[in-house]
Parts: structure tokens; C-alpha cells; sequence
């Protein structure tokens, strides 16, 4: 069997590195040379330690493997990406490209100078409208990728995202397969669910993943984060409920109503995006369930998700279709099997054109790759001016009087020019001026977007905390107050803010946020307020005070309240948008049983500052 050159296909999770060698045969097939997995642990979650855990995990796959490519396919970490699907309206092929740069400045949540973004259309809904896939990285945290891959000796030739990866390997091992199918791929710190139907797929990421139960776990059993994990693969399962008998050792006790209390929260999300799909996708109910990732193995997680989604469950096998190297262990690879969806999606891409393409390369490693492809050519190019400057050196000695002659002509006709020139200059300044300004309204404007996302993730967080709780009594927990800090030219502003009504739009969203999380239990009408305070010389919001009233839950068990209370801190310290050091939980009120609420106040530290 003839072989082309051998390449990587490089998979960096929040939980493990998946690597792959690949060959290319000169019969189109895709060759499995070798592969291997790499727990990165808790580190592979802590921005702080990540990059070290990274490094050092790569360098040791490649060493215990023998992976001898060196030009790799990466796929970026999904918690760290942005992904968003996005309908367009009707256009002239011509102003596509500018309407997608309107919408990714609209969704994308950061500056899109600081990120890498790349789109992709997968179809068309039958109204004609463009179904756009949306995906954007922070540039630092790809540059940072690549330096640890440069470490490890590796030249990365492609970015690509988990959603578009995982795409590619179904259709390439799934694609005579009709009706709906759902792939639900349950990571460390976040799942992906995909939904495929006739040519065209949905995706939607939660952020729920395997690490949630590890977390709950060692906290509950007072045990050190790897010690709880290594438990939680051994022993643990997810609790099927009902009446059963319960296991004897303590540790599966817990680990198995932990578990299903997470994929409960998972099937809620789970079944919002089927429904959303349904309903504003034109889609169709799935008829099947393929599970992957390194969390969906754990025992019984396929019945959970056949009892409560009613449909067939199998485990997604990316290997269907590829050729394997007989000294490969088969026992060993089907084991990690379901988990190398991604590694497989990123192979294909050297194989043929894919359905789902994006590349978040950033524009810096670009620039080498074409620098480097042009090398040859500049060579040549270089000795062929060589030979050029030799032949035309004499005539250049001809003709220099006759340039300076021309040079005197015209530097006399420029020389009115210069107080042209000079006029022009000044205008062009107060052009500049005009567009600094506007640059700064820009900033403001989109400043108002961030807030309604900011209360929708407060809302998200609230949902999640009283969701640990619903099983077992009423829980509720709301906002009575916020308090943000702000100085603007050195003087004290107090601003209130209160959600208005107005059908789809943003005061619409706050206004629903403000209702359900605004008011104290009992209906009362006092309504949230948002005040600014000076603390520095900015025009900017980074901190929030949050004010929150409980249902009292002591009646539950006596901890139920601090339980609430540093679940709700924890699901903050999780969010995307705040700092994990700056949020932290200030005071919780003692309250008695009798007693029908309790009031907690935090403090919320933006990984972003709000521009004012």
C-alpha cells in the first residue's frame, strides 16, 4: 500500500489531550498509524496552569507514543471557543461577506480585534434564509497554543473547533444514516449536542460537563480534586432513581446521585436546544442518540438519556470508515473509541474537502505558513534580479542624466503643491478626530449589548442553583439590588436603571431578567437598581454587588442555605464572564426555620470591563 507523508491530528480538551497519526494512501483512504490520550487533570480547567499541563502532556504523548509527524491539525479547546448559528436574510451574493461581519461584531462578545473568527454557511432554511455557523477564539489563548506546540517541536497547519470536527466525522462514517440524529458529546468542563437532518446540522454547546461531578464529589466527600476523580472513574455510575438497592460503599452512595443530579441539568439543556431546534430550526424530533466524549461512558449514562429522551442510544464510533494499523491494540482503541470524534473530524480535513471547514489560525502563524510556501519562489525570484540588475546596470548609466533633468522639472511643478498639501494635512486630522469619536460611540453602543448578555448569565447561573435543589423542596433565589462601580472625569455618578418594556429587544430582555430575578419573594414592587460609584479614574464598570434574597432552606437540612449559597458562588466563578479571584461570596444572613427567607450579598468581578 503506497503512503504519503505522515501528519497529526491534535485534539486539546479541558480534560485531555487526544492525539493521532495519520497517512494520507494514494487510494484516498484515511490511514490510523497510531494514537494516544493524556489527562491534563484539574490543571487543564485553571487558566493559570493550563498552558504548563499542556505543554508537558504533549511532549509525553509524543515521546511514549513515538510520533514521529511533526505538521499537526489542531482543535482548539470548545470551552474556549465561541460558536453561534445565525440566520441572514435573503442577499446578493456580493455584500454576503459584509453582512456576516455585521453579524459577528453583533454576537461575537469580544472587541473582533482580539479574536480569531472564522465562519462557515451550512444551508439554507425554507424561507431562503442563510444558515450561518458563527466561531471566534481570544487571540491570546490560540497564540498560546501555539507556543506550547512549537515547544513540543510542532507546526500547526490549521484551527479548527469541536462543533465543525465532529460534523465532519459523522458524515464521513454516518452519512447513509436518515431521519434526525442527535450526537451528544459530554466533555470535562462542557457538552456539545449536534443535530444532523437531511445535509444540514445544528450544534449548540452547555456548559455542563464531567468535572462538575468530580467537583460536587470532592467537595461533599472532603477529598483533593484528583483523588475524587480517580474515585469517580473506578466506582462511579449515574443513579438510574426510583426504588433500588443502594450500593455499599459510601463513596458510589454519593457519586451516583451527584452524577444523575448533572445529567439531569444536562437533559434540561439537552431538551431546550431540541426544542429550540424544532422550533426555530424547522427540524425534527431525533429518532437516535450516539453518545461520545470521555464522560459518556460512565455506567449507565446511556439509559439515563434512553429513559428520560425516549429514543435509541448507541455510542458514537468515529472509526468506521478509516483504515487501522495492525499493530494498533483494538481492545485498547475501542475503549477511547467514542472520544476521538474531533482527532477523526481533523484527519478528514487532509483527506478531501469537508462539509464543515473554519480555520481559527491567527493572522501572525498565517503569514509564516505563506512565508514559508513562497520561500522557494523568492529564491529564485532573488537571483533572477541578480541577472536583471547585471544586464541593466549599463543602461541605467545611459539614462541618469536624463532622470535627474526630469527630477528638476518636476520638483519645480510640486513646490505650489506643498501649501495644498499642507491644507489637506490639517483636514485630514479633524477627519481623524471625527473617527475616534465615532469609534468611541461604537464602544458605548455595544457596551448595552454586554449588559443584556450580562443578565442573562446571571439568570442562567440563578436557574442552575435553584436547579440542585427543585428535586427535593421549592427552592428560589433572586436579585434585590445591584451595585456597580464606575468614576467618569473624577466625579461620583449615581445612575438607576430599571427594565422597560418592548417586544424582542434588548430593554425587552432585562426587563424579563429584572422580573424574574429582580423582586423580593412575596410581591413586592421594588425594583432592581444598578448604581456607579467612584473608585477609579474610568468610565468603566468592573465590579457588581449583588444583593440576593433566598427561600429559606433550613428546614431541608441545616446547611441547605450555605449550600445554596456557595453553589450560587461557584456557578459565578464558572461563568465565562466573570473572574474566578474577583468573585467571591461577602456575607449570608443566619436565619432561623421559622423564618420564610435570607439574604446573601456577592461581589462580581467582570473578565470584561463595561465601557459607560
Amino acid at each position: 500500500m503506497a503512503k504519503l507523508k505522515p501528519f497529526l491530528s491534535l485534539d486539546v480538551g479541558a480534560g485531555s489531550v487526544k492525539m493521532a497519526e495519520y497517512l494520507v494512501t494514494e487510494e484516498g483512504t484515511l490511514y490510523l498509524q497510531q494514537y494516544g490520550v493524556k489527562s491534563l487533570g484539574q490543571e487543564g480547567s485553571q487558566e493559570s496552569k493550563r498552558e504548563e499541563a499542556l505543554s508537558r502532556a504533549i511532549q509525553e504523548l509524543i515521546a511514549e507514543r513515538g510520533f514521529t509527524a511533526r505538521e499537526a491539525n489542531l482543535c482548539a479547546p470548545n470551552f474556549q471557543v465561541f460558536s453561534k448559528f445565525v440566520k441572514l436574510p435573503p442577499v446578493d451574493t456580493s455584500k454576503v461577506t459584509q453582512i456576516i461581519q455585521y453579524e459577528a461584531q453583533q454576537n461575537v462578545p469580544f472587541p473582533l480585534e482580539e479574536v480569531v473568527w472564522d465562519y462557515q454557511i451550512t444551508g439554507t432554511s425554507p424561507g431562503g434564509e442563510l444558515e450561518v455557523l458563527l466561531v471566534a477564539i481570544k487571540a491570546d489563548t490560540v497564540e498560546g497554543i501555539f507556543r506550547t506546540s512549537e515547544i513540543a517541536g510542532l507546526r500547526l497547519q490549521l484551527v479548527d473547533v469541536s462543533p465543525a470536527a465532529l460534523a465532519n466525522a459523522f458524515r464521513f462514517n454516518y452519512g447513509d444514516v436518515e431521519g434526525c440524529t442527535m450526537l451528544l458529546n459530554i466533555g470535562a468542563k462542557n457538552s456539545t449536542v449536534l443535530l444532523f437532518e437531511k445535509g444540514k446540522f445544528y450544534a449548540r454547546s452547555i456548559n455542563i460537563g464531567a468535572n462538575s461531578i468530580t467537583q460536587d464529589f470532592a467537595t461533599e466527600a472532603k477529598l483533593r480534586f484528583p483523588e475524587a476523580e480517580r474515585i469517580k472513574i473506578e466506582e462511579g455510575f449515574v443513579s438510574l432513581g426510583g426504588a433500588y438497592a443502594e450500593p455499599e460503599s459510601q463513596y458510589q452512595q454519593q457519586i451516583s446521585k451527584i452524577a444523575r443530579q448533572v445529567m439531569t441539568r444536562l437533559h434540561i439543556q439537552v431538551n431546550q436546544t431540541i426544542q429550540f431546534y424544532r422550533g426555530q430550526q424547522g427540524g425534527s424530533a431525533p429518532q437516535r442518540l450516539l453518545l461520545s466524549g470521555g464522560a459518556s461512558v460512565m455506567p449507565y449514562t446511556a439509559e439515563f438519556f434512553a429513559e428520560k429522551l425516549g429514543v435509541e442510544v448507541d455510542y458514537f464510533n468515529p472509526l468506521r470508515n478509516l483504515e487501522i494499523d495492525p499493530n494498533v491494540e483494538v481492545e485498547e482503541l475501542a475503549q477511547v473509541a467514542h472520544s476521538l470524534g474531533e482527532v477523526v473530524g481533523l484527519g478528514l480535513r487532509n483527506l478531501a474537502q469537508c462539509p464543515v471547514e473554519v480555520n481559527l489560525m491567527p493572522k501572525s502563524s498565517l503569514q509564516k505558513q505563506q512565508l514559508k510556501r513562497k520561500q522557494p519562489y523568492f529564491i529564485a525570484t532573488f537571483f533572477s534580479l541578480v541577472l536583471v540588475v547585471l544586464a541593466v546596470g549599463w543602461f541605467f548609466s545611459q539614462i541618469a542624466g536624463a532622470k535627474q533633468a526630469a527630477y528638476n522639472e518636476i520638483d519645480e511643478n510640486v513646490r505650489p503643491l506643498e501649501s495644498a498639501k499642507r491644507d489637506l494635512s490639517s483636514h485630514l486630522s479633524e477627519i481623524r478626530e471625527a473617527e475616534d469619536e465615532m469609534s468611541q460611540l461604537l464602544g458605548y453602543l455595544d457596551g448595552r449589548v454586554f449588559w443584556t448578555e450580562l443578565l442573562t448569565e446571571f439568570k442562567n447561573v440563578f436557574y442552575q442553583t435553584e436547579n440542585q435543589f427543585s428535586s427535593e423542596i421549592d427552592a428560589g433565589v433572586w436579585i434585590e439590588n445591584l451595585k456597580a462601580g464606575r468614576k467618569l472625569e473624577g466625579v461620583a455618578v449615581q445612575q438607576t436603571t430599571a427594565g422597560s418594556s418592548g417586544e424582542s429587544s434588548e430593554d425587552s430582555r432585562r426587563q424579563e431578567m429584572m422580573e424574574r430575578y429582580g423582586r423580593p419573594a412575596g410581591g413586592s414592587s421594588q425594583q432592581a437598581t444598578a448604581s456607579t460609584e467612584s473608585t477609579t479614574n474610568t468610565n468603566q464598570v468592573s465590579k457588581i454587588e449583588l444583593d440576593c434574597r433566598a427561600v429559606n432552606l433550613n428546614r431541608l437540612r441545616p446547611d441547605a442555605n450555605a449550600q445554596l449559597a456557595y453553589s450560587l458562588e461557584k456557578g459565578l466563578k464558572e461563568s465565562s464572564l466573570f473572574d474566578e479571584k474577583g468573585t467571591k461570596l461577602k456575607k449570608m444572613q443566619s436565619v432561623s426555620e421559622s423564618d420564610l427567607t435570607f439574604t446573601l450579598k456577592l461581589v462580581v468581578k467582570l473578565k470584561r470591563p463595561i465601557e459607560l
